[in-house]
């Protein structure tokens, strides 16, 4: 089963600006990282990239640059939960991450400023120093915020409700 079938991404217009990126195996690879509770690092940036382009559109803003970045935004390519083990950097990834996600996709993908800037500032407001530049940038943080949030609190809810 391709990556399009099994995370169900029925939306044309959404895939072709994206496909070319969920054909490069380092970001078909983040499926094998744990990001939130059970979900994997691409199903999140996969649900942070839709729901991005979705809201930029209805908003006229630039609904590509916030599907492509939203997708890479957490292009880091490790296990973070691992670091735990290494000497706190545990603690450490939420404000460094950005800049190897970053790294990464300069390195893989030609980027726009914007989709620079998304990327690197969408752990707004834990890295202070890095204020979003563009409203697309403040977006898919918001947008990487709420689906984080649910991603982690959903599977606890759900054990809640069986006994409530």
């Amino acid at each position: 089963m391709n990556i399009r079938e099994k995370y169900n991404i029925f939306d044309d217009e959404y895939y072709s600006y994206i496909k070319d990126l969920l054909e490069n195996e380092l970001v078909v690879g983040m499926d094998s990282f744990i990001q939130h509770g059970f979900t994997t690092t691409l199903k999140h940036c996969i649900d942070v990239s839709y729901k991005s382009y979705k809201i930029a559109k209805k908003l006229n803003l630039d609904y590509v640059s916030a599907a492509r970045a939203g997708l890479l935004h957490d292009f880091y390519l490790y296990d973070w939960h691992e670091l735990e083990k290494e000497k706190n950097l545990f603690k450490k990834h939420g404000y460094v991450h950005p800049t190897i996600a970053l790294n990464n996709a300069k390195e893989n993908f030609e980027l726009t400023e914007l989709e620079e800037d998304i990327i690197s500032k969408h752990m707004w407001p834990l890295t202070l120093r890095s204020f979003p530049k563009y409203r697309e940038s403040m977006l898919v943080s918001f947008v990487d915020k709420y689906t984080s949030t649910k991603e982690t609190v959903h599977p606890y809810l759900k054990i809640i409700r069986r006994y409530v």
